[in-house]
This record gives structure tokens, sequence and C-alpha cells, in this order.
């Protein structure tokens, strides 16, 4: 059935809103969740679910070791009575007996032998992102690494900037059209340029399509379709039918508006530096196209 819909396709869009049905489709029959409003995908936290567990396990018996000492200090309200009964149920450990003043003091420690075992494996964990991310840092970056290092990152705590003037603002330098003049060197390296040889005309195969598509990240924030590069590598009869449509594109030297709009997100600096960056992400299937291009283009460097 899918192949019949990508036969039918006219154009990137067609197929794109294809394949996008087609994912959706998958996850119904699966039973996937899938996002209520809007395609685009929310960017998602970056703690993981095994750390806010354990966050909440500390946070848990933290408040239980506060109603453990009032009891031991004299407080019998019904309330903290209750507590102290769940914290000790499955064993044989009665309130009234006369060692309760000693049992409570295990439990206690007890309690704050796993905070600390807890705490130490977040410490690890953290402990281990951070040099990860800094040796990573260093071999793309070390300019932006040795400036992390000099001078922490402090997420500003003072008012943010105006939303409706911040919107206007990048509105004018996305969103408004622009008319470029361009001086008269353009001639004169247009000159020097002449007497190159052009490159030869490439041609993307459906072969390329596949290898772009393979070296992509599985589950990478999409753009505004909401397409991840799964449902490529999964819908192998697709590639046919990008690597055709690519090419129609390449030769007419044109894309559809899909692949040349972004989300610009506004990430607040410091303190010492109130600013608001952009931060525009590309549809991601532009690098597909580029991805096929360049495997093209560096198998006819190697001969």
């Amino acid at each position: 059935m899918l192949v019949t819909y990508l036969e039918a396709s006219r154009d990137l869009c067609e197929t794109d809103t294809v394949l996008f049905g087609a994912a959706v489709a998958a996850c119904r029959i699966i039973g996937a969740k899938l996002p209520m409003a809007g395609r685009a995908t929310k960017q998602s936290s970056a703690i993981p679910a095994w750390r806010k567990r354990i966050e909440d396990r500390i946070a848990k018996a933290r408040a239980l070791i506060g109603r453990l000492i009032s009891f031991r200090s004299g407080n019998n309200r019904p309330r903290v009575v209750r507590t102290v009964r769940m914290a000790f149920a499955g064993t044989n450990i009665s309130l009234s007996q006369p060692d309760i003043t000693q049992k409570l003091t295990e439990r206690i420690d007890d309690l704050k032998q796993k905070i600390a075992a807890w705490g130490k494996r977040i410490r690890r964990f953290t402990e281990r992102s951070r040099r990860f991310n800094q040796n990573r840092l260093f071999q793309s970056d070390q300019k932006r690494l040795y400036k992390s290092l000099e001078r922490p990152e402090v997420c500003g705590a003072g008012p943010g900037p105006d939303q409706a003037n911040t919107v206007a603002f990048w509105r004018g330098l996305w969103s408004e059209p622009v008319n470029h003049s361009e001086g008269p060197w353009t001639e004169v390296v247009a000159s020097q340029c002449a007497s190159i040889t052009p490159m030869d005309p490439v041609i993307i195969t459906p072969d390329d399509v596949a290898e772009a598509v393979r070296r992509a990240p599985n589950w990478k924030s999409p753009g505004l379709d909401g397409l991840h590069h799964y449902w490529l590598k999964g819908f192998m009869v697709c590639h046919a039918v990008l690597a055709r449509q690519f090419q129609e594109a390449l030769n007419q030297k044109s894309l559809p508006s899909l692949f040349s709009t972004g989300i610009t997100h506004l990430v607040p600096k410091d303190q010492q530096q109130v600013a608001v960056m952009p931060d525009t992400l590309p549809d991601h299937d532009y690098p597909e196209i580029h991805g096929a291009t360049t495997v093209r283009n560096t198998g006819r460097q190697r001969f």
C-alpha cells in the first residue's frame, strides 16, 4: 500500500506527508504514544528517568526520616503514628514494645545509608557525564572548552526580555525579504572562476539515499514535519522515490519551503551577558540530500 502512495507522489512535500502518515499508522498499530498537538516533537528533558526516580526516593526517604525523628521525640499525632506504622510494615516490630527507640534509630540510620548510596550513584553519573562532554568538546572545539573551564555557565536569574519585542526582532531578520546589492567584486570573482572546469553532474541513486540515511541518528530531533530518521531507514521502499525527487530538485535548483524553514529557539544567557541567542534548527531532510550528494562526490573523487 505504501508503494502505491509513493508512486503517486509528485514532489518531496507529498512524499513527506505520505511517510509521516505511514509512521503514524505504524505507531497506532503497535500502540505507541503520539504527541497530542502539532507534528513537531517537544524537546525531551536532559535528566534521565532513572535519576528522577532516585531523586523521588531520596525525597520520600528524607520525609520519612523527619517523621521517625518526630515520633522518637514524643510526637504522637495520628498522621505521624500512621507513617511510622507504614515504615515498619511487614516486620514484627510493634510501636508498643520497649526497644522501639532503638528500632527507630536503626531504621533512621538505614534510610540515611540508602540516601547516601543513591546520592553517590547520581554523583558518579554526573561526574562521568561531565568528563564525557569535556572530552567530546575538546575534540570539536577546544576554545569553547577552555572558556567553560575558566568561567562555568550560570543560568541567569534576572528578568527575561520582552517576548513581543524579541519575536518581532527575530521575525524581522528571518521572515522579511531582503534585496541584496552585490558589489563589483562579484564580477571579478566570476571572471576568475570562468576558467575552472565544472564538476561532473551529480546523479543521486537509491543507494546514496540509503547510505546517507544509515549514518543519521534514529531519533534525532526532527524538523517541522516531525518525521524521524528511524522511519526513513525502515521504509526502504521510499529510497528510490526520494532519490528521484532529490535529483529533480537538484536539477531545478530549487527546494520546497519545508526544507528551508527552521525553528528558532531563544536561549537566555547568564547575568553577565543578558541577551538572547537564536538556535535555528533546519528541517532534518536537508542533511539527507546533502549527504546523498556528498556520498556521490566522494565516490567520484576516489577514482
